[in-house]
């Protein structure tokens, strides 16, 4: 069984990954946006890799916070924007499959945004179930907390009582 410790330690790397997925899909998606000025009028689907890599961005910033506070919020904002980066990276690979049946001479950038993408995805799915694990610890561990200072506290009332009485 994974241990709490191995727990943040694979959330910690895992949001140092996110960010840096992050920074490519927005460094790509920048280098997109400026090589179709001079093929093509059309720069729509272009913009995606940015927001993709910006919400992969946040994810990142967000686990890593989650990694040192280890609080209800802070997991459940890390989840949401796992949520978020998941929906952002499938929303990413259908504009740019778009992009890709058309023929042009893109082809590998649109390759490269499909594998960051993807990866992301990934990425995004495997933070929202290291979240999920690392909440059932804290629980886990919030739970033996209460059971043993109520414990305590029956023992003290009946020592109070023995005294007494």
């Amino acid at each position: 069984m994974c241990t709490k410790r191995a727990l943040v330690w694979s959330l910690l790397v895992l949001s140092v990954f996110h960010m840096g997925l992050g920074v490519s899909c927005i460094s790509l998606g920048v280098l997109g946006i400026t090589q179709p000025r001079r093929l093509h009028k059309s720069q729509t689907s272009f913009s995606t890799p940015i927001w993709s890599g910006v919400c992969f961005l946040v994810c990142g910033l967000c686990g890593i916070l989650c990694a040192k506070k280890r609080t209800g919020v802070t997991m459940i904002l890390f989840s949401a924007c796992s949520i978020c980066g998941l929906i952002g990276g499938i929303l990413n690979v259908q504009f740019v499959r778009a992009m890709v049946k058309r023929a042009n001479s893109l082809y590998y950038l649109h390759l490269a945004f499909l594998c960051l993408t993807s990866l992301g995805i990934l990425g995004c799915t495997l933070s929202a179930w290291l979240t999920c694990r690392l909440a059932s610890c804290e629980q886990k561990r919030l739970f033996l907390e209460r059971d043993l200072s109520l414990h305590h506290s029956v023992e003290m009332s009946e020592k109070v009582k023995a005294m007494c009485g």
